[in-house]
C-alpha cells in the first residue's frame, strides 16, 4: 500500500509562488505516474498535472507555463512548483498515484489535501 501526505499549501497573493510537496511511502511497485489534482469549492475534482515513471509531464492548460511537477525518486517526493498564481488556482491540492491497466491509468492512491489560497 502506497501513503501520500500534501504538504505546503498557504496563502499567499495573486503573483506568487508556492511549492508544494507529497511524499510517499510505503512500496511503490508498479506505480506508473503521479498526478497533482484540485478541486476548488462547489467544483469537480479536476486534474492538474501529471508525471510518469519515466519522467514525461503533462499539465492542464490553464496552468501551463507557471505550474512544474517534478519529482525526487531517491525521496519518494513529488513536487508542484507554482508559479504567478491567480485566485482561479484556490483549491484543496491533492496528490495522486497511479497505474496503467491496459493502456489507462486509474489513480489508486490519494493524499488528504493541502489547502492553497490566492487573494486577489
Amino acid at each position: 500500500q502506497v501513503q501520500l501526505v500534501e504538504s505546503g499549501g498557504g496563502l499567499v497573493q495573486a503573483g506568487g509562488s508556492l511549492r508544494l510537496s507529497c511524499a510517499a511511502s510505503g512500496s511503490m511497485f508498479g506505480i506508473d505516474a503521479m498526478g497533482w489534482y484540485r478541486q476548488a469549492p462547489g467544483k469537480q475534482r479536476k486534474l492538474v498535472a501529471t508525471i510518469t515513471s519515466g519522467g514525461s509531464t503533462t499539465y492542464t492548460e490553464s496552468v501551463k507555463g507557471r505550474f512544474t511537477i517534478s519529482r525526487d525518486t531517491a525521496e519518494n517526493t513529488v513536487y508542484l512548483q507554482m508559479n504567478s498564481l491567480k485566485p482561479e488556482d484556490t483549491a484543496v491540492y491533492y496528490c495522486a498515484a497511479g497505474r496503467l491497466r491496459l493502456g489507462i491509468l486509474t489513480y489508486d492512491y490519494w493524499g488528504q489535501g493541502t489547502q492553497v489560497t490566492v487573494s486577489s
